[in-house]
């Protein structure tokens, strides 16, 4: 049980986190070359127009004043309106839509990292140096060393093009409408009860979570591995089986949960490299979210839409790693002390 004294204590902590993040992001930002309100007015316009825009932005305050009111505008949940994407929407409007896309394939990833890099990693734990521990240390070392833009255009080739089992782009069958409920598809699908749009959904997910979630399976797989060769060596483990204890029980009663605590530290890191991984892989099959518009918004230099992804991604990761220690002070309590 997970005292609420520390579930407090881990909030207050991300005050000073968040607050670090976001000074950050607006100093990187600020130091970034280009002038928006040149972007805003166009590169033809004149220089009177351009410093009217200046003003009205309030881009020629100082920059304290402007660091000050970029704050103020965060614990009101304003990100700005977009400069150039859509020009004078809300970005916190454009994310509502576009972050869930990006947060569904990374749970997706996430998921098949998890449900085939633990068994792995066991298995391979405990089938040590076998011929199966072998070819699964050899598939997580080729699956650490392959690079997105690389490994998913390769699957669209093999499963797409030349097997023809999953399509090649986009999240659900054109002759389905996308709900847009919680937007999450999967989700909204099945709250709606149009199960034939869920399974098309899950059909069109299934390849890039399957390519953003190679890196973690493989990363997963080797973290357990070491981990549970590490605790079936422990005493008690010894002790468990002296007294006749089977080793399946052994392992799954008494290892499982000590082993799973390191594991759990790269699965809370991992989240974070999916949401970034997640920019190559929307890219490669035309999926329209967050890391598709993060690219877009780059190249037209439209400042407030970068600032507003950047801050929600360095959110999302600082929950994930609170959930990480709650995690954490679950497997074992004596954390907390």
């Amino acid at each position: 049980m997970i005292s609420k004294r520390y579930i407090v204590k881990r909030l207050l902590l991300l005050i000073p986190v968040l607050l670090g993040v976001a000074t950050l992001v607006f100093s990187i930002l600020q130091l970034s070359p280009g002038n928006p309100a040149r972007v805003i007015a166009g590169e033809r316009a004149s220089e009177a127009a351009v410093r009217e825009i200046e003003r009205r932005l309030g881009l020629n305050d100082p920059i304290w004043v402007q660091y000050g009111r970029f704050l103020w505008d965060l614990l009101h949940l304003d990100l700005g309106e977009s400069y150039v994407y859509r020009r004078g929407q809300p970005v916190a409007g454009l994310l509502r839509w576009k972050f869930p896309i990006t947060m569904e394939l990374a749970v997706f990833g996430q998921l098949a990292g998890i449900l085939f890099g633990i068994p792995i990693g066991i298995i391979s734990a405990v089938k040590q140096d076998s011929l199966t521990d072998h070819l699964s240390r050899l598939g997580a070392l080729t699956g650490i060393s392959v690079p997105i833009f690389w490994s998913g255009p390769l699957l669209i080739l093999l499963f797409s093009v030349t097997l023809g089992w999953f399509p090649t782009s986009t999240r659900i069958g054109s002759e389905y409408t996308a709900p847009q409920v919680t937007g999450l598809l999967t989700v909204d699908t099945l709250l709606l009860g149009q199960y034939e749009a869920f399974i098309s959904a899950v059909h069109h997910l299934f390849l890039p979570s399957l390519v953003i979630g190679v890196y973690s399976m493989a990363l997963i797989s080797r973290m357990m591995r070491s981990s549970m060769l590490e605790v079936i060596r422990k005493d008690y483990i010894r002790t468990a089986r002296a007294k006749g204890q089977g080793a399946k029980i052994t392992l799954m009663k008494h290892g499982f949960r000590n082993a799973l605590i390191p594991v759990v530290t790269v699965i809370g890191i991992q989240f974070g490299s999916l949401l970034g991984g997640a920019v190559l892989t929307e890219t490669v099959f035309a999926i329209p979210g967050v890391g598709k518009l993060l690219v877009t918004v780059i190249q037209d230099g439209d400042y407030p839409v970068v600032q507003g992804i950047v801050l929600v991604f360095a959110v999302v990761f600082t929950l994930v790693n609170l959930l990480v220690d709650l995690t954490y002070s679950y497997l074992d309590p004596r954390i907390e002390q």
